[in-house]
Parts: structure tokens; C-alpha cells; sequence
């Protein structure tokens, strides 16, 4: 058996304003011809279809498109997805019954009700079938019904709920079980502080939205989305594949990929990164003026000036802009008397935290409204997509 996992597509995303449409479609291309070159039995995305809860008419035109050059890639492939947190759920799930019938199952929703499970699919190789349990993004006031509350009455944790959404399940631990998932799961004892997040990513007050990795174990494979960088959550076989494309200056020169994942029988699994190249790459530019300059390219770029006297502010804008077409910000890295971000448009200083900043004017908080404060506070990051 072999499949394709991808996840956070982002479709719609804009690159501190700059318009990905043309590099988003471009990377589709390629991604459709690794499909068309591999024969993936197939492809799965987890979660992170749009960037926006409601998605433009151009974002939707291009998923539309990007859906169909897949199944004429790969016409026999089966192509599974989930939403996730950027997603609205009940939009993913619109037709799902119908679009089953096409080897499409985009789900929205996780079970909601104690009678409803955990939509799978099985596809069938030579060594017998492959259980692919599709798990959308889950906040635990959702699925309060299957789960229970706590003692107080409240809803679970993110860890307490996704425990018991898997242990419900009749999972034949003799069979293959793949899992797609849009979570942040961590291994345990590790701290979800010091895991590196980067800048286009929601990141919840406290990390109150940390899972257990243990809860994959059922699992011969694990297809994970919501971290944007390709990372191993324990195990080789537990991953996040990353964007396929750069969403922030903090992914410059990453490299992107999609992982193909070949399984044969149980516990035979091998995992091969297929390198995608962007159109137009993200990189950090730093030094002089003059050496800056010197590096004039196509790409999208964040330059970092480190001239120590101030500059011509609108010769030194015209220059970097003829000889970066991509550029998206301007920064200074010395102390200086003029200052230029506000000419340029630059974000200089990263966004404060947002609960440190209220803490910081709502002074003498106790334990209680602090936990209300990160509530509240999480709440809104969550809904602003």
C-alpha cells in the first residue's frame, strides 16, 4: 500500500500581504506530478485545507482545481481529508456522502454523538486491508457528548478527550490502522514550550492544546497536520509532514515535502521525503545596504540592514524594491536615531503575547482569572480564523 500524506495547504494564505495564489498553484503542479509519477493508492491530507474558516471564491476555485488535477493524476487513488483548526467543519463536510461515492471523503466533523464513530476507510492490498481512521480537528466542547465532563462539570482536556475518541474505537490491532489527524501531539516528557513553533501557526495560552503521543500507539502510522515544519513525533512512523509551502519568514529556507509512505505487512513501513521546490523561495537577506544589494533575486525576502549610520530612507526603499520584486519587510539590527518601519512597512519586533500583555495591564491576578483570562483569550484566537 502506498499513500501520499500532506496536510496545511493553506489555500488563500496571504505572505505579510503578498498573494500566494500563483505560487500555491504552482506547488499543486508539482505535488500532482509526483502523483502521477509514484501511483500513490492514496492521498491524504491532514486537515488545514483553507487558511481562512471561510475560504474566498479564488481559494475555493483553486482547491477545486488542485482536487482535480489529483484524481487525473491518479485517477485510482482514494483521496481522504480532514478539517482542521483554520477550517470550518461543517463547510468540509458539505456533500461527504456524496462525494464518498467518487473516492473523495472530505470530513469535517469528528463524532459528535455516543452512537457515531470515527469515519474509516479501508482499502485492501496484498497483504489484506488498511484501516485509514479519519480524525478532524477536535476541541473538546465538541465532542462533550461522547467524552463526559470532569468532575466540575467542564469539558476535558484536549489530551483526556482525544484519548477516549481513540480507546472507543474497535481498532483489530492485527491489521494495519493509519490515523490522519490535526492535532499537536507530543511525546511524552517532552515540553510543548521548547518544541519550535513557527510564526503561522496558532499557538494556545499555556498549551492547553497538547495531546499525549501515546494515544497514536494503536496506530502503524500516524498522518498528522497543524505543525508547519516536518517533524517526527517520537517514532519514525508518527509524523507532520509540514506546508508544503513556506507560510512565514521563520520557515526561510526550509525544505518541503511530501512524505510517501509505503506499508507492506504489519510493522513494514518505509518513508520516503519528495522534495517540492516553490516558485519563489523565502529567505532572510542580512548586511549592508551594499552587500544586500548584491544578492538581487526573485524571491520572497525579509531584509535585515546592519548599517550602523542612519540611511536615505526613500532612495534606500526604491533600491531593495527594484532589486527584490518579493520583498515583504525591512529591519534594522542596530541601534539607530532614525527609524524606519514605519516608511516600510516593517514589523521589526515580533507581536507581543497576547496573555502576558493583559496580565501586564490587568495587575494582581489571581490563579482563577488568570485561567479565565487564557480561556478567553484562546477562544478568540480560535474563532478569528
Amino acid at each position: 500500500m502506498r499513500f501520499f500524506h500532506l496536510s496545511d495547504l493553506h489555500i488563500g494564505l496571504k505572505l505579510m500581504g503578498r498573494d500566494l495564489r500563483e505560487d500555491q498553484a504552482y506547488i499543486f503542479d508539482e505535488i500532482a506530478d509526483y502523483a502521477r509519477q509514484y501511483a500513490p493508492d492514496a492521498i491524504v491530507i491532514a486537515g488545514d485545507i483553507y487558511d481562512k474558516s471561510i475560504p474566498s471564491a479564488e481559494a475555493v476555485d483553486l482547491f477545486d482545481r488542485f482536487v482535480q488535477s489529483l484524481t487525473a493524476a491518479a485517477p485510482h487513488a482514494e483521496l481522504m481529508m480532514i478539517s482542521g483548526n483554520h477550517d470550518s467543519g461543517p463547510r468540509v463536510n458539505v456533500f461527504r456522502s456524496v462525494l464518498k461515492r467518487q473516492k473523495i471523503h472530505m470530513i469535517g466533523m469528528p463524532p459528535v454523538k455516543p452512537e457515531e464513530t470515527i469515519e474509516k476507510v479501508t482499502l485492501t492490498d496484498a497483504y489484506g486491508p488498511v484501516h485509514f481512521y479519519l480524525l478532524p480537528f477536535v476541541r473538546p466542547s465538541m465532542v462533550r457528548e461522547i467524552t463526559g465532563s470532569d468532575e466540575n462539570g467542564n469539558a476535558l482536556s484536549y489530551d483526556a478527550a482525544i484519548h477516549k475518541m481513540i480507546e472507543r474505537e474497535d481498532l483489530c490491532r492485527e491489521e494495519r490502522n493509519v490515523l490522519v489527524s490535526h492535532q499537536f501531539y507530543l511525546p511524552a516528557g517532552v515540553d510543548a514550550s521548547k518544541v519550535e513553533r513557527m510564526d503561522s501557526e496558532i499557538r494556545t495560552v499555556g498549551n492547553i492544546d497538547e495531546v499525549k503521543a501515546d494515544a497514536l500507539e494503536p496506530f502503524d502510522y500516524a498522518a498528522l497536520g497543524h505543525i508547519h515544519k516536518p517533524m517526527k513525533v517520537g517514532q519514525e512512523n508518527y509524523r507532520y509532514c509540514g506546508t508544503p509551502l513556506a507560510c512565514s519568514v521563520s520557515e526561510a529556507a526550509q525544505q518541503k515535502g511530501v512524505i510517501m509512505v509505503d506499508m507492506a505487512g504489519k510493522g513494514e513501513l518505509t518513508t520516503t521525503v519528495l522534495p517540492l521546490t516553490p516558485l519563489r523561495g523565502v529567505k532572510v537577506i542580512r548586511g549592508t545596504l551594499e552587500e544586500v544589494l548584491r544578492e538581487t533575486c526573485a524571491d520572497y525576502v525579509s531584509i535585515r540592514l546592519t548599517d550602523k549610520v542612519d540611511l536615505d530612507v526613500l532612495d534606500m526603499q526604491e533600491r531593495l524594491r527594484e532589486a527584490f520584486p518579493g520583498l515583504l519587510e525591512i529591519r534594522r539590527e542596530v541601534v539607530r536615531t532614525a527609524d524606519y518601519s514605519a516608511e516600510a512597512g516593517a514589523d521589526r519586533e515580533e507581536a507581543p503575547d497576547p496573555f502576558a500583555l493583559c496580565c501586564s495591564f490587568l495587575s494582581d491576578l489571581t490563579e482563577e482569572e488568570k485561567a479565565i483570562l487564557e480561556d478567553v483569550i484562546n477562544q478568540i484566537q480560535e474563532g478569528g480564523r
